[in-house]
């Protein structure tokens, strides 16, 4: 076979297939495992044309006579053993093969990311996909594992299948012993079994739980390969994600939503009216990029229209005047976001998403300014209600949680200054008060990418401290009071306010448009503002760091190290002060961790008869939950402060 000098990425491996290569090896090779991956990851991949009858496709070289060639199906992804091959002579339970499938990208179960932030639905589906059949070859189910978790909300039951049971509870314990291990012991051959899990766990139909096991690998590799993306609470997320909803089917809660779904359904949504409201760039770390376009119905329900696929920023700069393809319409992502649909036979996710099915009719309608109804309706509640609302999801559905927090708010704001990267403002008071009023609010940049204009805009709008603006944006729930505006219109009867020209009809798209000094009132116009005072933040001030430093200590570091310092008293300083400020449930959670950490169960020779992974990882489940609901109440509260 001959390869170019053209180097190209790997291509994505479905998980069964680098759990296969990986049980494959001898215990000796599995030791060389992950300094192989690290080596061979390094290589440069090349195309490979055919030669004697073999398939073209993406070459590594391991050697003078290994060559590891994978060759991906239609969609892009290695899916089949038989896709990926080695020149060697111990193939295919060689080291070459598993080193380079291990240092390939994990595909989705789809091929295709998941998100509307990442890419766009290839397919459309009118119901939810039915669940696999599962697997008849297990002939015994182990005892599930019931994790010491907060009570979940009241719903009806619904008792899972024993062949369901099982593969959650194989999943609950390749997680546990994921997280007993920590980043650094959560090698290839962790990793390998927590795949090997997921696969069991989609031929059962757990779409959610293998979903979280995937998002659990892919932040394992970032966090060992020292990924710029990577975040450790990113990471913390997932594995608690991960352990609830395996957790809680292992106990026989067949729910829906712990069930999931092979892909976002589209539903029939009849005829609907939607004006569109504005656009956000989408830029990921997966190297996907498009735009996508808010709209909001007569209603006053939110839909939205994506156009995401691979390029990055590229992309997203370019998908800004991109065709929307909802129906045979003639609009761009530009025009309909300052204009409207009207739409026959829609089709519609979950998350909002306007499918293009064959049935699909839609023409244009006039777009409406931001202080016309429905979009006026935005704007009448107050910024804490709306935040009220969206975080009222519980904590522990990831899924709904994530879609909810997502959903973009509408509010009047004074400028009131800038510290660093952040504009400060606060809520426009009522005509008749004299000073801004509610808590003090920070606003971010949405997307901080250099090549989009959302950092630039708002240092042009920090220029003018008085200023008020009518703000579209997403809420941050990591943080207190933070607001990521995608867009931003002048407050209608307010000479104070942005001067936008006539055919930006009163909205500018931080992520695309960009203010001009024309664009802003003169000085002298706006009326003066206090100098503010940050003063403290209810969630960074609070004590629950404590909770969250153990937490990610655990994932980062380990069961070990969780021991360690509870061994050097910082379980008991931290509980100390925990209990000092009120937090009692937490200063428990905390000490039943840092007690599990350490604790083996022995039998009468002093052998271990009971490592207590289980127990362990119960423990970090319940602290780990308890910190999202506390910082969850945190950040509704520093909205409701004054």
């Amino acid at each position: 076979m001959t390869s170019s000098v053209q180097a190209v990425p790997l291509p994505p491996v479905a998980a069964e297939v680098v759990a296969g290569a990986v049980e494959g090896l001898t215990s000796r090779l599995s030791k060389k495992l992950d300094a192989a991956i690290e080596k061979y990851g390094a290589v440069p991949p090349t195309t490979v044309a055919p030669d004697d009858g073999g398939e073209a496709g993406i070459g590594v070289r391991c050697g003078e006579d290994a060559v590891v060639v994978l060759s991906p199906g239609p969609s892009g992804t290695v899916t089949d053993p038989a896709q990926a091959r080695c020149t060697c002579l111990l193939a295919p339970r060689c080291l070459h093969l598993a080193a380079v499938l291990g240092a390939c990208p994990v595909a989705d179960p789809e091929s295709a990311p998941e998100s509307a932030a990442e890419a766009t639905d290839a397919t459309e589906t009118a119901g939810e996909n039915a669940a696999p059949a599962p697997s008849t070859t297990e002939s015994a189910t182990p005892a599930s594992v019931t994790p010491a978790t907060p009570a979940a909300p009241v719903r009806p039951p619904a008792p899972l299948s024993p062949v369901r049971i099982a593969a959650a509870s194989g999943l609950w314990s390749a997680a546990a012993a994921v997280l007993a291990a920590g980043v650094p012991a959560a090698g290839a051959i962790p990793q390998a079994e927590l795949l090997r899990a997921a696969h069991t766990a989609r031929l059962a139909g757990l779409h959610r739980a293998e979903a979280a096991a995937l998002r659990v690998v892919r932040g394992l590799r970032e966090a060992r390969v020292g990924h710029a993306g990577h975040r450790l609470a990113d990471l913390v997320a997932a594995l608690r994600e991960l352990l609830l909803t395996t957790g809680l089917l292992a106990a026989g809660d067949g729910a829906p939503e712990l069930i999931g779904t092979a892909r976002r359904g589209y539903r029939p949504g009849g005829a609907l009216r939607v004006h569109g409201v504005c656009r956000e760039p989408v830029i990921s770390a997966t190297g996907y990029g498009g735009v996508v376009t808010h709209l909001v119905s007569d209603d006053n329900r939110w839909f939205s229209v994506a156009d995401v696929r691979p390029g990055g920023s590229a992309r997203a700069r370019g998908a800004a005047t991109a065709p929307v393809t909802v129906g045979a319409t003639v609009l761009d992502h530009a025009q309909l976001s300052r204009g409207g649909l009207l739409i026959n036979g829609a089709t519609v996710s979950p998350d909002g998403r306007l499918g293009s099915g064959k049935g699909v009719r839609s023409s244009p309608v006039a777009g409406l300014p931001w202080s016309s109804a429905p979009i006026a309706a935005l704007f009448a509640r107050r910024p804490a209600e709306a935040v009220a609302d969206l975080l009222s999801t519980g904590a522990g559905a990831a899924e709904e949680g994530t879609a909810r927090t997502g959903e973009p708010i509408g509010c009047d704001l004074v400028i009131t200054g800038a510290v660093g990267d952040q504009l400060l403002a606060r809520e426009l008071p009522h005509p008749d008060a004299e000073l801004p009023t509610g808590p003090l609010i920070r606003l971010m940049a949405a997307h901080p990418h250099p090549d989009l204009a959302h950092t630039a805009n708002l240092r042009r709008l920090a220029t003018r401290p008085g200023l008020r603006v009518r703000v579209v944006g997403r809420i941050d729930p990591d943080r207190a009071a933070t607001l990521r505006p995608l867009a931003v219109g002048p407050v209608p009867g307010v000479e104070a306010s942005l001067r936008l020209p006539p055919e930006w009809l009163d909205r500018a798209d931080l992520g695309y448009d960009r203010l001009q000094g024309a664009h802003l009132p003169p000085p002298d116009v706006c009326p003066p503002t206090a100098p503010e005072h940050t003063g403290p933040d209810l969630l960074t001030d609070s004590p629950v760091w404590r909770v969250r430093r153990l937490t990610e200590l655990a994932v980062a570091g380990g069961r070990r190290a969780v021991a360690e310092s509870a061994r050097n008293g910082g379980s008991r300083g931290d509980a100390a002060a925990l209990r000092a400020t009120g937090f009692h449930t937490a200063a428990e959670l905390t000490g039943a961790l840092s007690f599990e950490a350490d604790r083996r169960t022995r039998d009468t020779f002093g052998r271990i008869r009971d490592d207590g992974t289980d127990r362990y990882a119960s423990a970090w489940l319940a602290a780990a939950f308890h910190l999202t609901s506390t910082e969850r109440a945190l950040v509704q509260a520093s909205w409701a402060a004054q």
